[in-house]
Formats: C-alpha cells, structure tokens, sequence
C-alpha cells in the first residue's frame, strides 16, 4: 500500500487521475490531503472540508475484473466498506443514501465520487474519492445537514488510523467483486438503503414533485421508484432527489 501525503491539493481525485495519466500508478496507490481546496463530490458539487479536521482521500484501483454492465457493485462495495468502518466505530443510524452518501440519524457524515475508466466492455481502473468528516465540528451554514464523527461521539479521531482502516475495508469488500459475490453485495446495500420501501417525497430534474417510494437498484444501477399507482420508475443520478 503506498500512500502520498501532500500538504494541501485542488482535489485528490484529479492528483490521481493525472498520476495516472503519466505514469504507471501501482495498484492500490493512496493519496491523502491535510487540505482540499477543490474537493468534488457527485454532480460536479463542491466538498468543503475544514483543513486538518477530515478525511480527504482518494485510492487508486487496477486490473478489475469487472464487466461495464456490473460498475453498481463497485459503488456498492466502497459504500458498504465506508457503512462498516463508520459502524465499527458506533456511529447511530447509519445508512447510505443512493447512490454512496453515508448518513448518521439523517445527516450526512461521508460523501463518495468514484471515476472509473473503461477499456472495452470492462472497468480498467478506478479512482475512489472519499471526503469524511471526522474532526470538524462546525460547518458553513449552507450545508445543510451534515455531522461529524466527533460531534457524534464525543471523541477526536486520529487520521492516519481512520484512513488505514478504510482502505483495509476497502480492499476486502472490492475482493468479493473478484470472488463475484455480486448477490451478497446487493443484499446488503439494500439492507441499508436510505428511505427504501418508506413513502417518500421526491422531486423530479424538471422540479416535479412526486410521491414514490424506493425499492431498489436497477442492472444499470439506476434508482428504481414505485409509484402511487404501483408502476415503477427508473431514475439516473441527475434524474431524480429527495424534496
């Protein structure tokens, strides 16, 4: 496992990817900032992140054995991997919100990007972005809803532990896409699934609101909605949100 540690970068997953571009990367390469100026989460958002109070990381993933067809797996092991470190350490009411936001009683704790490059109808590698937020205790008031591990549990965390074990978490929960343990993935991604089989208010890409409720994942890894009147919808990341 080799990890580059910088003082402060735009973002980790652009580091990575242009590493990638340029040089031959080893599997498994980390890159982990004291400071995130430009940190992107999903939907080309901003990740703000207090310097020196997170966890920004990226990790850098080759040789998968991994049809195009199958990439929900990916996001379903590395949220899972996030659900299970996070749960180790006694965080409550933990669940991920489609597709790979890690809530506590709601809130969101850790946000996922992960960029994937294709060769043929195979994912060749993959650079996974994880912003945790760990040490930090007050956030801007335009982000709404967010917690910390320390505003949880009363406890200051140390980084460089937190950030060995989720790459470990990582690694193990990617081994079961190589043992093609794609059903138990699944299964338990569902298990967790934020608001899923819970009447819902969402609200459409044209600002359309609509009652639904969430009952899983399509093939494509699309958020499949049921209806009011019991037809089901699939919606893309763009597509659809929480009103």
């Amino acid at each position: 496992m080799k990890i580059i540690k910088l003082n402060a970068i735009d973002s980790t997953n652009s580091f990575l990817k242009e590493l990638a571009q340029n040089s031959a990367l080893k599997n498994g390469t980390i890159v982990v900032a004291k400071e995130q100026k430009k940190g992107r989460g999903q939907q080309e958002k901003n990740w703000i992140s207090e310097p020196l109070k997170n966890l920004t990381t990226s990790v850098y993933f080759s040789n998968f054995d991994l049809k195009l067809s199958h990439q929900k797996y990916l996001n379903f092991a590395v949220s899972l991997a996030l659900f299970d470190v996070l749960s180790m350490h006694k965080v409550k009411d933990l669940s991920i919100k489609w597709p790979n936001d890690i809530l506590s009683a709601n809130k969101k704790i850790c946000g996922i990007l992960i960029e994937n490059t294709i060769k043929g109808r195979k994912i060749n590698n993959s650079i996974i972005g994880i912003g945790l937020n760990v040490n930090q205790e007050k956030f801007p008031d335009s982000l709404k809803n967010v917690t910390s591990l320390i505003n949880i549990t009363n406890k200051v965390f140390d980084l460089d532990a937190l950030l060995i074990e989720v790459m470990a978490k990582i690694k193990d929960k990617i081994q079961l896409i190589s043992l093609k343990k794609y059903q138990d993935l699944e299964t338990d991604y569902l298990n967790v699934l934020y608001k899923k089989n819970i009447p819902t208010m969402f609200k459409d890409s044209e600002d359309v609101l609509f009652m639904g409720k969430i009952i899983g994942i399509s093939s494509l890894g699309n958020l499949q909605i049921e209806l009011e009147n019991e037809s089901i919808k699939e919606f893309g990341i763009k597509e659809v949100s929480l009103a």
